[in-house]
């Protein structure tokens, strides 16, 4: 989701920005696009927030996506949270024993 939002900025920095502001959304949409794979590997995660600050960056160019950078960063540290409570639960069951 967060390439195609990107996408959908760089057509709003279109009219009013030079061909390196466009350069560098797309390269930050690509990345995003290509980093979906990584999630499984450490790298992943590590790449993953670094573009998130960098789409945040954005707004320097397209003042929305300020709001919308930190909203998918927010999206992206409860998914830290929620994960890693859903790890720890998993974890305790695995633990248990069955009562037979």
């Amino acid at each position: 989701m967060e390439a195609f939002v990107m996408a959908f900025a760089i057509l709003l920095a279109m009219g009013e920005n030079s061909g390196a502001v466009l350069t560098f959304g797309g390269v930050i949409a690509i990345l995003l696009l290509l980093n979906a794979g990584l999630m499984k590997k450490k790298i992943g995660w590590v790449l993953g927030s670094i573009l998130q600050v960098a789409m945040i960056s954005f707004g320097y160019f397209v003042t929305s996506m300020y709001f919308v950078g930190a909203l998918f960063a927010g999206l992206w540290i409860a998914a830290f949270l929620v994960g890693r409570k859903g790890e720890a639960i998993r974890a305790e069951l695995l633990r248990q024993k069955p009562l037979d």
